[in-house]
């Protein structure tokens, strides 16, 4: 009898190594910080990163984003560890996505096709899928040329001519034609989302919006006992998710959003529109902060500014700070040199003098000050369905 031969049919974990160019306009600090959230988006896509390049431009290289030099060593570190892919930081031009690829004769992404990738894996439902699509495909088009390079037009010469070009025309069109599709179809499912909000009566409408992976899904599934998936990952959560929601005598509903990101795709933003459409309908904003993240402060403005352009800044804002139970307290330097650390009172008393706005300080995952943050949940609604609703008796 031979010998059983045993194959083995796990599917491999793609390694990868990020690039990223500091211009002079970003510190070396904000760079890194930028980094270690490209590193959780390969880690969130199924990826394992094995090495970071850096490169101090002015800017980007027109033909290869990094310089040639650079480009060596990394081909040279991919070659030798058998790397599988490589992803920028930033948007690459199709130009040199087809350089950079020709060169390295690997897989090359940048943080656009990468959070692409993250938003098809996690679409459920209809309208996200078809948002995810629409996206996808409108990234894809000016990078047509790219998936053709096997018919080597490049080269010219007999029989060269034709295919290639008339090909990508073809495709062109088809993606063209599949775009103004996905944009109907969306309308279609834009006009059910605002009947269903029509539908949901007198009753006020609170969102819960903040970066990507601070716990919104969390506080959802903790006020209203739903169900909703909750992982350390990014973008977990994709389709907005609405439950209604009693506290004492007043029902309201609450809807969980997709996470923001700095660097967001202006595709993916354009294409979810119709899922922000939750946050520029609500009454009230829940901005959920995860105060355990060294970089917190910037992701607070990187919402507000997302929340800009959707005109929904405006709003009655409660800012819940989230994670309390994993906050480490950064130190600071005081004018004699002398280190200091920032304790949660010292920055809640000092956030609190800066910002009007109600801010509460919570663990949603240990249950802490949940009591608190309802307390005020429930006044601020209270107060806008006593003004909306004077003769409606829900809270008598």
């Amino acid at each position: 009898m031979g010998k059983t031969k045993i194959y083995d049919t796990a599917i491999k974990q793609e390694t990868a190594i990020l690039v990223s160019v500091i211009t002079p306009d970003i510190s070396e600090a904000i760079a890194q910080e930028y980094l270690e959230e490209l590193r959780f988006l390969v880690e969130t896509a199924g990826g394992d990163t094995k090495g970071i390049f850096t490169q101090k431009m002015a800017k980007p290289e027109h033909a290869t984003f990094v310089g040639t030099g650079k480009l060596q060593e990394i081909k040279e570190y991919v070659e030798a560890e058998d790397i599988d892919m490589i992803v920028f930081d930033d948007e690459l031009s199709p130009s040199q996505l087809r350089n950079i690829e020709k060169e390295l004769q690997r897989k090359v992404l940048d943080r656009s096709s990468l959070i692409l990738d993250i938003f098809a894996k996690h679409a459920q439902t209809a309208q996200a899928k078809t948002q995810v699509e629409l996206a996808q495909l409108q990234y894809l088009l000016p990078r047509l040329t790219r998936l053709w390079t096997h018919l080597e037009r490049q080269r010219g010469g007999i029989g060269m001519r034709g295919p290639g070009e008339s090909q990508i025309e073809t495709d062109r069109r088809i993606i063209l034609n599949k775009i103004s599709l996905l944009k109907e179809r969306l309308k279609i499912i834009d006009k059910q989302n605002e009947t269903q909000r029509k539908n949901r009566g007198e009753m006020i409408r609170v969102a819960l919006v903040g970066y990507t992976n601070v716990g919104k899904s969390t506080i959802l599934n903790m006020i209203s006992k739903a169900d909703v998936l909750i992982e350390n990952k990014l973008f977990a959560t994709l389709d907005t998710t609405v439950r209604k929601v009693v506290i004492d005598n007043l029902p309201f509903l609450m809807s969980d959003t997709v996470g923001f990101i700095r660097k967001l795709p202006h595709h993916l933003v354009e294409s979810f529109k119709s899922t922000l459409d939750e946050v520029r309908e609500a009454d009230v904003l829940i901005h959920v902060v995860d105060i355990s993240h060294p970089d917190f402060e910037h992701h607070i403005i990187a919402v507000n500014e997302t929340l800009k352009d959707i005109k929904a800044l405006d709003k009655p804002t409660i800012t819940v700070f989230n994670k309390i139970d994993a906050y480490k307290p950064p130190v600071e330097v005081d004018e004699e040199g002398e280190e200091i650390k920032v304790t949660l009172d010292d920055f809640r008393n000092s956030w609190m003098a800066k910002n009007a706005d109600p801010a509460i300080f919570l663990s949603a995952t240990n249950k802490t000050n949940i009591e608190e943050f309802k307390e005020k949940l429930y006044e601020v609604i209270a107060d806008l369905h006593n003004k909306r609703y004077p003769y409606n008796n829900l809270l008598y």
